[in-house]
């Protein structure tokens, strides 16, 4: 990918216009910020606790982007009528590789944009885009993976149109419960 990518969602009735752009060092301060949320930190495999694992992290998606091979979008909500954009969460295509037909999908949303829409509406995007893109590669099947009890995770995919698969085992550290694997086909 050699032009920056930028995907946009139509503001809603009852919510805001997200646009959906690669990480930047300067989304280091807001995502440290986000990442203080305990509930966000309970499914999050990595800990942001400070500017330094805020900047690791970010350079870790640039670097995905690179090579090609993982996107992660920050996710920014924008107020009709405003230039500001505020960080409302991150969405991830993971695990693309030319031949292989099915990559991985995720996603967190920010404490103060839960139940509005973003994590559903931002997944739809990449999800659109991630077809498009890479189905000369062969792309033809994208996959969600979540702990049971996460319910919200859940309905996300279910509203998304990732129809549940099968149950996963766990696998402690990174997943210390069982798993739902959710799955999305170009056709669906």
């Amino acid at each position: 990918m050699s032009a920056p990518v930028v995907l946009q969602v139509a503001p809603s009735p009852a919510f805001p216009a997200l646009v959906l752009r690669p990480w930047r060092t300067e989304d280091v301060a807001a995502l440290v910020e986000v990442s203080r949320d305990r509930a966000l930190r309970r499914w999050a495999s990595s800990g942001i606790d400070n500017d330094a694992d805020g900047t690791r992290w970010v350079q870790a998606q640039q670097q995905g982007w690179a090579a090609g091979d993982r996107f992660g979008f920050a996710v920014l909500e924008v107020q009709t009528g405003s230039v500001r954009e505020q960080l409302a969460g991150n969405v991830v295509l993971k695990d693309v590789s030319s031949g292989k037909p099915a990559a991985e999908v995720g996603y967190w949303t920010a404490a103060h944009a839960r139940g509005r829409g973003v994590a559903s509406r931002a997944l739809e995007a990449i999800t659109n885009w991630a077809f498009d893109t890479f189905e000369a590669d062969g792309l033809e099947r994208l996959e969600l993976l979540h702990q049971v009890d996460n319910l919200a995770s859940c309905r996300v995919a279910q509203k998304s149109r990732y129809d549940f698969s099968t149950l996963l085992p766990a696998a402690p550290p990174d997943f210390p419960l069982d798993g739902h694997l959710h799955i999305r086909t170009r056709s669906t």
